[in-house]
């Protein structure tokens, strides 16, 4: 359904997965969505050709926008090319991330250093980009794509992704405390293990010791070699990924300072969602006792 009140929104990591799945969802929705796709001319030119048929077939506002989060400059043209293009901007999604797959100990901590640049230091990026314009209008939203390993049953071979994405989700509950104040949201998607509809299994990186990661090949090579498969098999047939973008559209669409801080989108039920229940309520009571009350939303904790 097409809203009455369209939002100007940018979406980083929009080339694929998760973020494509959501810039065309929302775009669908009636917003004016600007598509993050780094390296848009070369690697990345058939994602954004995709994005222009998507918007021509269906007469939809969807554009890509270079944004390379890797980089403050990238981050903060991007920014500015949206707000010389629609004079505004109402709402980020902080999308763009990587995933690796090996035995923790067989990565470099320079391997480690770059998946938190991705998945942590490329959120900081966009955000100083866009929250002195959202600080400055007094409201706006920034919804994180999230992880139910970060509170859920993680399955090994995966640690320095969940790491990362821990890190994450720390990142964005400080952020929802310091930004209310400013009238702006904080709302955090919380994906399960989807092993279909995205290519983070498909593209995950490994371990650049391949000494060491042949080191547990023996006892565990089987295990990882079909790591996968393990995970697909708890998730029923259909799971849809396109859910984590409806969950993303449903968030975009609710009123401001009624959006919840966590919303669960996980087939395979990890425990996540019983786990941050319990989490967020405690920190809603630590905040009370601590007289911070005011940083807190309806939605703050279940």
């Amino acid at each position: 359904m097409v809203i009455d009140s369209p939002r100007t929104i940018l979406v980083t990591g929009a080339s694929s997965g998760f973020g494509a799945l959501t810039v065309r969802a929302l775009a669908d929705a009636g917003h004016t969505v600007h598509a993050g796709v780094r390296q848009p001319a070369t690697r990345n030119a058939p994602a954004v050709a995709a994005l222009d048929r998507y918007a021509a077939e269906h007469g939809v506002s969807l554009h890509a926008v270079e944004l390379d989060v890797l980089h403050q400059e990238s981050a903060d043209a991007a920014v500015a090319r949206v707000l010389a293009a629609e004079g505004r901007l109402d709402v980020v999604v902080h999308n763009a991330g990587h995933m690796v797959s090996g035995p923790a100990e067989a990565f470099t901590p320079q391997q480690l250093a770059d998946l938190y640049d991705v998945n942590v230091l490329g959120a900081q990026r966009v955000n100083r980009a866009a929250l002195p314009h959202l600080r400055e209008r007094g409201e706006g939203l920034l919804v994180w794509i999230g992880s139910s390993s970060t509170r859920g049953g993680c399955p090994p071979f995966l640690a320095p992704y969940f790491a990362a994405k821990a890190a994450m989700d720390a990142l964005a509950v400080s952020y929802a405390a310091e930004l209310i104040r400013f009238g702006i949201d904080t709302a955090i998607v919380v994906p399960g293990a989807f092993t279909s509809g995205t290519n983070h299994f498909a593209h995950a990186g490994t371990p650049a010791d391949t000494e060491r990661a042949a080191a547990y090949d023996e006892r565990y090579g089987a295990l990882l070699a079909g790591l996968d498969q393990r995970l697909a098999a708890l998730i029923p047939p259909e799971a849809d990924a396109a859910k984590v973008a409806e969950a993303v559209v449903c968030l975009v669409d609710l009123p401001a300072g009624a959006r919840p801080l966590r919303t669960h989108v996980d087939p395979s039920r990890d425990g996540s969602e019983v786990v941050s229940a319990v989490a967020d309520r405690v920190r809603a009571e630590f905040f009370r006792r601590a007289g911070l009350e005011d940083l807190l939303t309806a939605g703050s904790s279940l």
